[in-house]
């Protein structure tokens, strides 16, 4: 199994939550414990953990809410979570929004533990066939790099990454502009819309040396990769 496993658990209930982070800690996990949602969000984007553990019900912001966030930015991080409900709208709710386990309280650890090294496991295997070709470029999209040739790779930012794995994934397909701005800005008001332009403009120079590619400008619809 893997060890050494960074993650970010979200838990109101101070007591639960030490129990948990302890438990989890004599197993080799590092663990982030936040006591609200609004905590977590700010440790997710400073500490960059593998998976997240969240609570449903909690103060200043739900996990179901909190979830909502880091997917409109993440779609990759799994997130496990735990609920006291058990209605069959809550789970569905959960799941809809981008949640990938679902445990309901009270749970064993080791239950968890074996939930959190499925995800994970799986997580990097996805992860791995995500280098993707892009003409003469090679796209790793784990690593957030751009390499043409033999040069060397060039580093891309978290939302340039997840720009262009977008448009190779519906290579030679419009990308439906406000789709990916609600999806990676969180809105697709003016302001986000133009700083997409930006970003698109960006992404055509780094792949200049190849002029076979193309990022073109579907007026009123959005962009196309076209290789």
């Amino acid at each position: 199994m893997v060890s050494n496993i960074k993650l970010l658990l979200a838990e109101d209930e101070s007591a639960l939550g030490q129990i948990i982070k302890e438990s989890l800690e004599t197993r080799d996990f590092e663990v982030i414990l936040c006591d609200n949602g609004e905590k977590a969000f700010e440790k997710y984007k400073s500490e960059t953990p593998e998976i997240l553990v969240l609570d449903v019900m909690m103060p200043k912001k739900d996990g179901f809410t909190l979830a909502k966030e880091i997917r409109a930015i993440d779609d990759t991080i799994p997130i496990i979570f735990l609920t006291a409900k058990s209605q069959t709208a809550d789970v569905v709710e959960g799941f809809s929004i981008g949640g990938n386990d679902y445990l309901k309280k009270p749970f064993s650890m080791e239950e968890l533990i074996v939930r959190i090294h499925n995800l994970v496991n799986r997580t990097k295997v996805q992860k791995t066939s995500k280098i993707l070709e892009i003409g003469d470029y090679m796209f790793d999209f784990p690593k957030q790099q751009l390499q043409y040739k033999s040069e060397d790779s060039m580093q891309l930012t978290h939302r340039e990454a997840h720009l262009l794995f977008h448009l190779v994934k519906n290579k030679n397909q419009v990308l439906d502009r406000s789709l990916i701005l609600n999806k990676l800005w969180g809105t697709d008001d003016f302001f986000s819309a133009r700083s997409m332009d930006v970003f698109i403009t960006k992404l055509r120079k780094k792949l200049n040396k190849d002029e076979n590619i193309q990022i073109i400008n579907v007026r009123g619809f959005g962009y196309k990769l076209t290789v």
